[in-house]
């Protein structure tokens, strides 16, 4: 973990224009700076960005956040990745928390082995694009494929040559750690000397989200029946295949914004489609796809479109792993390259505009497709039709969020159809391996569902109809509450306290606001304010909750700024808000006691019409006009008017 002190130096070194202003060109306009949205498409710039609040928002598609946040969602980094490229770029050594050895010693042999591979594929690269052999073999052969000068360079493509013990040489000069460079698979030991595993091969160097090398594929070139095809890196402490996806770190961009991930099974199906300019593209490496592979896709979007070679091989490689898929809640496309060509020679053969068209026309429903060719299979046989039916039943079950009811259903009617059996009967069936597979998890998902009702439980609220009109106004001023705090909590409210003492003595009673993470924000900032600390939004906006930043963005966004025309036309000082604090914060105060003694009328007058006696009657008249009296004695200190909107 990275120690809080590492954090609070990249923090306090952040200038949110600057780090923006390396993905998106931004104008000065105001207080603020604008530019065309990085998240959609857009003609007229409508992303703005604060450098005052530290936060941006586009208020075209509505995205927002920070600086963290901002690299999170446009690199697909995470909270402690985002972290880890500020502190390269502002210089700050990271420190970790104290650790135990065994975790030490991974992450030194895991940085280790990023210094090792960086150091490899500048070797590579440069033997194949200055080398003699490397030019006449490896780079000749890749111009024979087809690839350009600019494609290579970018996939930071590489050749191992043919001698015994080049790169080993190279990494023993440089005093490498032996031990590092065999984990890294790119060295053998035989009779205690060194061997290059990858010799004359070509060398693909396989990134992972963060754009560090973690390991590499090697492609023989010379016709040797023995040797495999393909040799990847092993598995180590930075290098697990079923977490990468080849190409992923150069697709993030293009599947986020087409939202549409291409899945192919090489190496060089990505790089000639790149090289086409159809960027939104990964490579499985022809293996199964693992429950990581797809988050990983998730990530990004929920279109999955897999395009395979059109035989029998390839027709295979696409059902393994779909169930997975289908889980995730990935909608699951389908393409198969006619011809026994794959993407790379179709792409090279018919052109860009071509293969895209061979995508939009040819796309089939993963599930439909299987269940169309297994039916062919099938033919007449009634064992194997059976067997269908149960292999289909039991892919469709596993389509079981609840945001996906819709889509289950379209499928039990569509296969019942092309089954020619009942739909009632097949709906039953996928329930059945629902049930199954819930029994398995049973303590799991009893837990879950206890939380889930205890959640929904704690958000109810005594509102009737006439209050429920108000809920959007509601839930703007309890928002403002938290703003005036973070904004104006240390502040002076008069000779003695601040602001922040003013607020939390007169906030004593919870039950003044609904939104429950709001308060939750109010009792974070109060034991921070108790512990002798000066909270401010700043504090917020770079928490490692992600939903908890996101919620004071929105708190802290800027839909009004004052317009410099103001001062052009207009004679006299316009107040800020700043300059008005001590009414905005008294303003937002009285709303919320007002509310509070407006739901305990309405309650006293239910609990009025339910009196089974007049004592009781009177009883409740009292606290009514009590409660009147409180609602007059506030409306006149504040001249508030209250009045149904």
């Amino acid at each position: 973990m990275i120690s809080p002190q590492t954090i609070q130096q990249i923090l306090s070194r952040i200038d949110i224009t600057e780090i923006i202003g390396g993905f998106v060109k931004l104008k000065k306009r105001g207080a603020n700076y604008l530019g065309l949205c990085p998240f959609h498409n857009e003609k007229s710039p409508s992303f703005t960005v604060s450098p005052a609040k530290e936060i941006f928002k586009c208020f075209g598609c509505g995205r927002s956040g920070n600086s963290i946040s901002f690299l999170m969602e446009h690199e697909k980094y995470s909270y402690v990745e985002a972290l880890k490229w500020l502190a390269s770029k502002y210089n700050v050594e990271i420190e970790e928390t104290e650790s135990s050895p065994e975790v030490k010693l991974q992450q030194q042999t895991a940085d280790s082995l990023y210094i090792l591979n960086g150091f490899a594929q500048q070797f590579f690269t440069g033997v194949l694009l200055q080398d003699e052999e490397g030019q006449n073999i490896g780079y000749s052969y890749l111009k024979e494929r087809g690839f350009r000068g600019d494609i290579i360079q970018k996939f930071q493509l590489g050749y191992n040559p043919a001698a015994a013990d080049a790169f080993a040489s190279a990494a023993m000069a440089a005093q490498y750690n032996p031990e590092i460079v065999q984990k890294s698979g790119l060295v053998v030991w035989r009779d205690g000397k060194p061997f290059d595993n990858y010799r004359g091969r070509i060398i693909f160097p396989i990134h992972n989200q963060s754009g560090k090398i973690a390991g590499f594929g090697a492609r023989i070139i010379r016709n040797n029946d023995r040797a495999p095809k393909y040799i990847n890196t092993p598995e180590n402490e930075i290098y697990v295949k079923s977490r990468i996806l080849y190409g992923s770190y150069f697709a993030r961009q293009a599947i986020d914004k087409l939202d549409e991930c291409l899945l192919v099974e090489g190496y060089t199906d990505v790089i000639s489609l790149h090289q086409a300019g159809i960027e939104n593209v990964v490579a499985s490496g022809g293996t199964s796809l693992t429950p990581d592979q797809l988050r990983l896709i998730k990530k990004y979007t929920s279109n999955l479109t897999i395009l395979y070679d059109g035989d029998a091989a390839g027709i295979k490689a696409a059902h393994r792993g779909m169930d997975l898929a289908f889980e995730e809640s990935l909608q699951v496309k389908l393409v198969l390259i006619p011809n026994q060509e794959d993407p790379d020679s179709y792409v090279r053969k018919h052109g860009a505009a071509a293969f895209l068209q061979l995508i939009s026309e040819n796309k089939k429903d993963f599930i439909l497709f299987q269940l169309e060719t297994s039916l062919t299979a099938a033919a007449d046989d009634s064992n194997r039709k059976a067997q269908l039916v149960n292999q289909i039943a039991e892919t469709i079950s596993r389509i079981n969020k609840a945001e996906d009811f819709t889509r289950q259903q379209d499928y039990i009617r569509r296969s019942s159809e092309l089954l020619k059996i009942d739909e009632n009967g097949l709906n039953t069936l996928v329930n059945k391996f629902i049930r199954e597979r819930v029994s398995k998890f049973e303590n799991r998902t009893a837990a879950s569902v206890r939380d889930k009702a205890n959640e929904i439980a704690s958000d109810k609220t005594d509102f009737d109809e006439e209050l429920l009109d108000l809920l959007n106004k509601d839930e703007q001023q309890e928002r403002a509450i938290v703003r005036s705090l973070l904004e104006f909590g240390l502040k002076s409210w008069d000779e003695e306290k601040r602001v922040a003492d003013y607020m939390l003595q007169e906030f004593v009673d919870e039950d003044m606001m609904d939104n429950k993470t709001l308060i939750h924000i109010l009792h974070i900032y109060k034991e921070w304010y108790q512990q002798g600390l000066e909270p401010t939004a700043r504090n917020f906006l770079y928490q490692e909750d992600q939903q908890l930043s996101t919620l004071v963005v929105s708190i802290m966004d800027f839909p009004y700024e004052v317009s410099e025309n103001w001062k052009t036309f207009f004679e006299g000082k316009i107040p800020t808000r700043e300059e008005l604090y001590k009414e905005e914060v008294q303003s937002t105060l009285t709303y919320l006691k007002l509310r509070k003694i407006r739901r305990l009328m309405d309650m006293n007058q239910k609990d009025l019409e339910r009196a089974q006696n007049q004592e009781e009657q009177i009883m409740y008249m009292q606290t009514h006009l009590h409660l009147k009296k409180m609602e007059k004695e506030l409306m006149g200190d504040s001249g508030t008017v209250i009045m149904k909107i």
